[in-house]
């Protein structure tokens, strides 16, 4: 783990866009989708940042910017003060080491043709680490880290159990030292009952390994355990970014509080008023004029359909992007 101040990861302005066909014979058309809108936050060292929203608001697109795994259409990517966005392969390449991704699907992300040992250690042959029998310890101490046994090294995927295949690809992500895990929606595939387990894992080793995570999800109940900010995202866009204390405690957006309304009250009798948002999201090949959210939040004004809202601070580290929380005056300025 390198030292420094500073954060260790820096957005501003990150836009993805996708180019489609649309229609059919003549009347096919090239459309842009636009993913991932002006999207800025900062991520420091030993934090964990957690990114929600609804399925295709841009979640995993934005995590997969982040490492270069999509090309950025615009926008500013640093890590560890080194802008990354443009960087050519050969150069990019060593900062692959320090930043890995631990993949939602534990079973469709481990190659059912290698043996544990082999999926463990690819990262380590692609990036030319250490001889055999080096890659062999690494490979079984990190086994050991994350709870599966090393005397399980030469087996198959199919062997094992969804938990314990997402184990394994934890294994994998940490098999170079990194310093920034981009964790995509990591339990949400799993059984209720092993999600835990693997969240407290995770918990464990940013602990112990000073590690920074992105951690990608739906589920406000996983994020409010392990994170330490939380980025509400609605299509394409963050419309509400804070501590997680003060954003379950006291949410501003209408969306957000939306969100935390479905969160189930674990205790028997008790509910919690539920915020019914009407209509579907709407479609990113066509989105909303002003506020994206306005067709849907039952709080809109007349300027929610014509402006879009900037996010800014409205509270000490607490920002929304709505207008009916307008920033607050700076000092000096005339009420």
């Amino acid at each position: 783990m390198s030292g420094g101040r500073g954060p260790l990861v820096e957005v501003e302005g990150l836009t993805k866009s996708f180019h489609l066909r649309t229609g059919f014979g003549f009347r096919r058309a090239r459309r842009e989708l636009v993913a991932v809108a002006g999207v800025s936050f900062t991520l420091e060292r030993g934090e964990t940042l957690g990114l929600v929203g609804e399925s295709g608001c841009g979640k995993t697109t934005t995590g997969r910017l982040l490492l270069r795994l999509l090309e950025p259409t615009a926008g500013v990517i640093r890590f560890a003060g080194r802008e990354i966005q443009a960087l050519p392969e050969r150069e990019l390449r060593p900062l692959r080491r320090r930043m890995q991704i631990i993949f939602q699907d534990p079973y469709g992300s481990l190659d059912p043709r290698m043996t544990v040992e082999e999926i463990v250690a690819e990262p380590l042959v692609v990036h030319g680490v250490g001889d055999r029998a080096a890659r062999a310890r690494r490979v079984r101490e990190l086994l050991d880290r994350v709870g599966i046994p090393a005397s399980w090294a030469d087996r198959h995927p199919h062997e094992f159990s969804g938990g314990q295949r997402q184990r394994i690809g934890i294994a994998r992500a940490l098999a170079l030292d990194p310093e920034f895990l981009v964790c995509d929606e990591p339990v949400s595939a799993l059984d209720v009952s092993i999600r835990a387990q693997v969240v407290n894992l995770l918990v464990d080793l940013g602990r112990e390994l000073g590690l920074t995570y992105l951690f990608i999800s739906h589920d406000l109940a996983v994020v409010r355990h392990i994170c330490d900010r939380v980025a509400v995202m609605y299509l394409g866009r963050i419309v509400e970014l804070a501590p997680k204390a003060s954003l379950y405690r006291e949410p501003l957006h209408p969306y957000t509080r939306a969100l935390l309304s479905a969160i189930p009250v674990p205790r028997p009798g008790r509910k919690r008023a539920r915020i019914v948002l009407a209509g579907d999201v709407p479609s990113p090949l066509d989105p909303p004029a002003g506020c994206r959210f306005h067709t849907r939040c039952p709080q809109a004004m007349e300027v929610c359909r014509r402006v879009e809202p900037e996010l800014v601070e409205v509270r000490p580290g607490h920002r929304v992007a709505c207008h009916l929380h307008p920033a607050p005056p700076s000092n000096g300025a005339r009420a």
